[in-house]
């Protein structure tokens, strides 16, 4: 009989109408009434079943309907629209019903998930920013209160912690401008200054800049054999400076003594650079390259913060590279070394 998954109401009505007509022809042919008064009956209690069936079951379903739809869905409809959506447009049946249930639950359950991600992130985030100011600023508060309490009479003493408030002061002077610098990236406020400029000459300058470090650890920067043919790119190229001065910058930090930095510059096709910078350093466990670009992450938190830096270098590289609508990357290997690559526009 309930061939589909959902019959529609007619054919539902139909069938309580056949159904009551027959018990009435039965009971009337048991009472021995005549048979054109049956016929007659019949049809007319089949017919008076079906549409009062209808008729209620519609309304319930409408009801039950504009129910599920009033949690699913936050507009308000008009007077109007709701005229037109019940007298003009065909009505939905329980099929269509549950299938939009079915969407809207699993839309609901997407946005719960990504609401729980969220809010695990920004916990981190507070709970990391929060250590990254309370360091430099108990550091501070601790060289001041010696002095107050008479270190300051000592002069070799009182200069000493004087320069490590000063530095911890720089710290956080630094750590406020990298955060100003990732909210205006992140909110697009940031302008972009597009040039065209060749990539060697900045990498060769950004490498020159850096010299003082590399010196002191005797790690040799250079541009991959091979690479050296001048590209030009198209791109900020203050903020391409500060992107690879930072990459560059870390391939110090964390490169060995007597170590190597290498750019390397390919052209992939007409319209785009791959740039990359590898080291032969600690490396980087696989285990922290997907979240190595978030903001204050750290693979190793004591010794990256022994080492310096806000440890939102690589947000920022991040964010600049995708203001300039490219992409970046990382892969490392522990004990062989790390390689960060973006892409830039040559037009």
């Amino acid at each position: 009989m309930f061939e589909t998954k959902s019959p529609s109401t007619n054919r539902i009505s139909f069938y309580i109408g056949t159904v009551v007509a027959i018990a009435v022809t039965i009971l009337l042919i048991f009472l021995s009434v005549n048979k054109a008064l049956i016929t007659v009956a019949s049809i007319s209690i089949l017919l008076l079943t079906y549409f009062f069936s209808r008729y209620i079951i519609n309304e319930f379903i409408n009801r039950k309907i504009k129910l599920i739809y009033k949690f699913i869905y936050q507009t308000k409809a008009s007077k109007r629209e709701e005229f037109y959506q019940n007298k003009v447009l065909p009505q939905k049946n329980l099929d269509e019903v549950g299938e939009e249930v079915l969407q809207w639950a699993d839309q609901r359950k997407a946005e719960m998930e990504m609401l729980e991600k969220n809010e695990a992130f920004r916990k981190e985030f507070l709970q990391n920013l929060s250590h990254e100011f309370k360091t430099p600023a108990f550091a501070i508060q601790g060289y001041l209160e010696t002095l107050i309490s008479g270190a300051m009479d000592n002069p070799e003493v009182s200069k000493k912690f004087l320069i490590n408030a000063y530095h911890n002061t720089e710290r956080l002077i630094n750590l406020i401008s990298d955060l100003d610098e990732i909210t205006r990236l992140e909110s697009g406020k940031q302008q972009m200054h597009l040039q065209h400029f060749i990539i060697q000459d900045l990498v060769t300058e950004v490498f020159d800049a850096l010299m003082i470090k590399t010196e002191s650890k005797n790690i040799q920067c250079r541009i991959k054999k091979g690479c050296e043919q001048p590209i030009t790119v198209y791109a900020d190229k203050e903020k391409i400076r500060q992107v690879i001065t930072n990459l560059v910058d870390n391939a110090i930090k964390y490169g060995n003594q007597d170590g190597h930095v290498e750019a390397s510059i390919y052209k992939t096709d007409n319209q785009s650079v791959l740039f990359e910078i590898s080291d032969d350093g600690i490396g980087i466990a696989e285990e922290h390259l997907p979240r190595i670009f978030e903001r204050f992450y750290r693979t190793d938190y004591g010794r990256s913060r022994n080492i310096g830096g806000t440890g939102l270098g690589l947000a920022i590289c991040k964010h600049i590279i995708e203001a300039h609508g490219q992409i970046i990357h990382v892969r490392s290997t522990p004990g062989i070394g790390t390689t960060f690559g973006f892409t830039l526009s040559r037009n």
